[in-house]
Order: C-alpha cells, then sequence, then structure tokens
C-alpha cells in the first residue's frame, strides 16, 4: 500500500520562486568587478532570471543544452543558474584559473552551446574561443557601456534580457534531470564531469540547512566566498534561497583587507570557505587590530583546518569553526563537526582534536574504510583504509562514462581518500591515497606532517611530499612558505612536528619557497610541488 501523498517533482525553480514569494525584501549583495557595490533582492533576482530564462528560450536553448559560465561569485552569476536550469538546461560552471588548454577541452567535452563570462575573464575568453566549435555565442555579463573589446563577437549581459518578460511558466519535469555539469580539477589525466540532478541539489540545499551542517536561516547573513564555479559554492547559492538567507558575494575581491570590510558593513554572521581564505581575514585582522562582531560561526573545508588556524579564530576572534569534508563528486557537503553530547565536560585540548576530525556524516551518506582488497575494515578509530561513499547526493559515474574505475560494483564511490572512521561516527581523513608516503613500507600521513608544521608560528604554509630514499624508498620533503619578514629555523619546525607525529615521520629535509602553487579553491597544488621536486633524493 502506497501513502495518499501528493507527487510533487523536485525543480531548482521552486527554489527561486520560494524566495521571491516568502523572503521578496531579503537581499543579494555583490562587489562587482569593477570595484562597485550593487544591492537588490530575491524577488528581483527572479524576475532577471525570468528575464534571462526567456532571452535563452529566444536564442534557441533547449533542454539538455549545457550552458557555460567563467565568473565571479555575483548577481548576475546567481540568475544564471537559475534561468538555465529552470529551463531544463544544464549549468557548466568552469574553473579560470585552470590552464586555458584544459578549459579549451572541457568546453568541448561539454559541448557548451552559450558561454557567459566575466569582463575579467575576457583575456581567457580570446584564447581559448578559435577552439571551441561548439559555442553558439558569448554573452559579457557586464553592462552595455563596460563592453571588452577583442575578436570574439560578445552579446552584452544587459542587452540579451532587455525587452524580455519578467514573467515565465517554469516547465515541470522529471526532477532526476540533469541540472549542473562540474568538473574535477584533474589532478591525473583529463578532469572528470560529475552532472548533478534537480533532485540530488534540492535534497544536499536541504541537507545544508540543518543545524549541525551549515544551519542557515532566514535571519542569516552568509558570506559565499567560496566560488560558484566550485560545487555551486558548496551548494549555498541554492540553500540561500531555500531559507532566504542574506548572500553576500565578494566577486574578485577576495584579500584580507576587502572580505573584513565586506563583513563588517553587511554584518554577516555566517562565512564559508578555504583555510587560505581565513588565513588572509585573520592576519589582516592581527595587523589592523579589531574583531568581526557579528560573525558567530565559519565553515571550513576544501582541505584540512591546521590548529593554529582554529584556535586563533576561536580563542583570539570568539568565531566557532567547523569543519567539514567533501569532493566535486558528493556535491560537495559529505560530512560536518558539529558537537555532540558530553563535548562540553571535554578539556580545551581534547575539544580541539575533536574539532579536527573531518566530522560526522549527514544523514544520506554512508561511508566505510576499506583495505587493498576491498574487505571492510572496522571502525576503531586506529585503522585506516580507503574512504567509500554512497548517498541520494554522491556521483553514480562520470559524464560521458570517464573514469568508471572510481565506483564499486556493490554501488559506492572511490573518494581516493585513506580515512579512519571513530565509533563515535567521526570520520578522520590521514591523506589522500596518492599523497600517501611510504616510507619502508609503512605509511606516513602528508597531512598532519603538514597541519604539526602549520603549528609553528612562522610557518604560513606548508606542504608534504615523498621524494626518493636510497635505503627507505621514499621520505617526507617539507615545503614551507613562511610568514611574510619570517625565517623560521629548521630544527624549530622539525621540533615543532616532532611534537605532534612519530619521530620517523619527521621530514628528512625542509626547502622553503616565497609562494606556494595554490588552485582555484585554495588548495596546495601539490602535483606542482611533485613535478618541481622530482629529481629531489634524501640520502640521509
Amino acid at each position: 500500500m502506497q501513502g495518499l501523498m501528493m507527487k510533487r517533482e523536485l525543480m531548482i525553480s521552486d527554489l527561486i520562486e520560494h524566495a521571491a514569494t516568502n523572503h521578496s525584501n531579503q537581499e543579494i549583495f555583490t562587489r562587482e568587478t569593477n570595484g562597485s557595490d550593487h544591492r537588490y533582492t530575491w524577488a528581483e533576482c527572479a524576475a532577471r532570471a525570468k528575464k534571462l530564462a526567456n532571452a535563452l528560450l529566444d536564442a534557441g536553448v533547449k533542454p539538455g543544452d549545457r550552458i557555460a559560465t567563467i565568473a565571479w561569485n555575483n548577481y548576475r552569476h546567481v540568475e544564471i543558474y537559475y534561468a538555465v536550469s529552470g529551463i531544463g538546461a544544464i549549468v557548466h560552471t568552469i574553473n579560470p584559473r585552470l590552464d586555458p588548454k584544459q578549459v579549451a577541452w572541457m568546453i568541448g567535452h561539454a559541448e557548451d552551446t552559450w558561454l557567459f563570462y566575466d569582463t575579467t575573464f575576457a583575456p581567457l575568453v580570446e584564447g581559448v574561443a578559435s577552439f571551441c566549435p561548439s559555442i553558439k555565442g558569448w554573452v559579457a555579463m557586464c553592462d552595455t557601456g563596460e563592453m571588452p573589446k577583442g575578436e570574439v563577437e560578445a552579446h552584452c549581459y544587459e542587452a540579451f534580457i532587455d525587452g524580455q518578460p519578467d514573467t515565465i511558466e517554469w516547465p515541470r519535469f522529471d526532477e532526476n534531470t540533469a541540472c549542473t555539469l562540474c568538473y574535477t580539477s584533474g589532478t591525473t589525466g583529463n578532469p572528470k564531469g560529475v552532472l548533478y540532478s534537480h533532485r540530488s541539489t534540492i535534497l544536499h540545499a536541504w541537507a545544508a540547512c540543518a543545524k549541525d551542517v551549515i544551519g542557515l536561516s532566514a535571519s542569516d547573513v552568509v558570506l559565499a566566498v567560496v566560488p560558484m564555479f566550485h560545487i555551486s559554492a558548496w551548494g549555498l547559492v541554492y540553500s540561500a534561497a531555500m531559507m532566504g538567507t542574506k548572500m553576500v558575494m565578494p566577486g574578485p575581491g577576495l584579500d584580507g583587507k576587502s572580505l573584513t570590510d565586506m563583513i563588517r558593513a553587511e554584518e554577516v554572521t555566517l562565512m564559508a570557505g578555504v583555510p587560505t581564505v581565513w588565513l588572509g581575514i585573520l592576519n589582516h585582522l592581527r595587523e589592523e587590530g579589531g574583531k568581526l562582531p557579528t560573525v558567530t560561526s565559519a565553515l571550513v573545508g576544501g582541505s584540512a583546518l591546521p590548529e593554529s588556524l582554529l584556535r586563533a579564530y576561536e580563542d583570539e576572534l570568539g568565531i566557532r569553526m567547523q569543519q567539514g569534508w567533501g569532493m566535486t563528486e558528493t556535491s560537495p557537503l559529505g560530512v560536518t563537526n558539529a558537537p555532540l553530547p558530553g563535548h562540553e565536560q571535554l578539556s580545551r585540548d581534547e575539544e580541539v582534536a575533536v574539532k579536527l576530525l573531518a566530522g560526522r556524516a549527514i544523514f544520506g551518506v554512508d561511508m566505510r574504510i576499506v583495505d587493498d582488497e576491498d574487505q571492510e575494515l572496522p571502525r576503531d578509530g586506529e585503522t585506516s583504509g580507503h574512504l567509500h561513499v554512497r548517498g541520494p547526493w554522491v556521483a553514480s559515474g562520470y559524464y560521458k562514462g570517464a573514469g568508471e574505475d572510481a565506483f564499486t560494483h556493490d554501488g559506492w564511490f572511490r573518494t581516493g581518500d585513506v580515512a579512519a572512521l571513530h565509533p563515535s561516527g567521526h570520520l578522520e581523513i590521514t591523506d589522500r591515497s596518492k599523497d600517501v608516503i611510504k616510507s619502508g613500507g609503512e605509511w606516513i600521513s602528508s597531512i598532519e606532517v603538514e597541519n604539526a608544521a602549520m603549528d609553528h608560528p612562522e610557518v604560513a604554509m606548508a606542504a608534504c611530499i615523498g621524494v626518493h630514499h636510497e635505503k627507505w624508498q621514499e621520505r617526507p620533503l617539507l615545503i614551507v612558505q613562511p610568514v611574510p619578514g619570517k625565517s623560521p629555523a629548521v630544527d624549530e619546525i622539525k621540533k615543532a612536528i616532532g611534537a605532534k607525529v612519530a619521530k620517523w615521520w619527521i621530514p628528512g629535509d625542509i626547502v622553503f619557497k616565497d609562494a606556494l602553487p595554490l588552485g582555484a579553491t585554495g588548495k596546495v597544488l601539490k602535483r606542482e610541488l611533485k613535478t618541481e621536486y622530482k629529481d629531489y633524493e634524501l640520502t640521509g
């Protein structure tokens, strides 16, 4: 016997309609590419999204067409998200910091038909346009007076939607229809496309709004630092509409001063981004003094949260740091770290140790760890293995069938992470499979070595990679980016590391760089460091 409930497909267009109807005066603030500020409401956003949807239909865009974006976090980008998916087409967000050859490859692989871009990226568009025969039209996301000059004949966004009606009857269709295409970072081989559905996106947005996850509400102001070209800004574009949350979109202004000024002016309560962003804000606050009085919490993801950063935000600024873990393939939220009953009785050091774990699974996400033969391992908090996940917003395959070996025969996704699962449900990421250093047959966690190094007050960032050793086959090499103006001593850094990890994990050598190579989401690009130091050999 089935229940007597209405069958209502889960549609992304319902999110923007809900926000416009029930939170019509709530704001979306944008720091524009040209440095100016833009402010309007969810109701105005919905009206302009409908104008864009009508313009796309008039241009011949059909359900299933891929529409690409190369853009910052801004109000026009939000409109594109809702207009494209609302008519049954697919938003393909492109990371602008990839190599132009990879950008052109992705456009061709996705067979994008239209591409929208911020004027910042006009040179990139000029460089790849001749290699993108599938593109029927280019649209510069600006006013008519700011159109970029060049060989590409682009439409102006405002002219493109001008004269279109701001009403539309959004089509209804199968909720499993694709809505967004996002490619992985392509650390090995070509990037792989993850194709999200309306259903998976809505369920993920609902999960994000839970108190123990991100916990958005209509009274919150969320700073979306994580890029919209990186998994829909961790889904904030959708969960903010669902809850009627005010969004603060920083555009290209991601330096510590710009973000600090924006947080204070817009009275931000929640922030979401990667550790490098929070480090920039912290350094600025330490230089100028002052705090962020309206901010209550910051969600941290993308890479492991250093203990020094956690303690600085919580002890110096009074801002709760909440770590999370996820991937492009998990939409991205998989686990978040919220306190459990009894944690208030822990000592500060014990509490910090728990907070530095990745977190506990969100309802809907299952996890397991397995050995090299895919045999499940115990959840004892000590045994490490390969992490597998599954759930309603976890990918079941890659676009056009790439990388199918990442999925098991019994329906799990192989994350590529090495992890331990604790009896409490906490996930502890110990490394990436490809970054584990195997010394004399034993694993060394590069992440733990990096975090220990960053406890040294003169270490801004650190990356640990494996290099050849004549006896042990592989030993850790640590590459350090010092705090500006500081020159940390090698022995002192090794001492800091030795206080946190096994003595045989201490790097055989430490080298210094003015800046570590970073990807668009703030992760250190270890593949570049591995290439740079591929001939480095340790003998001691």
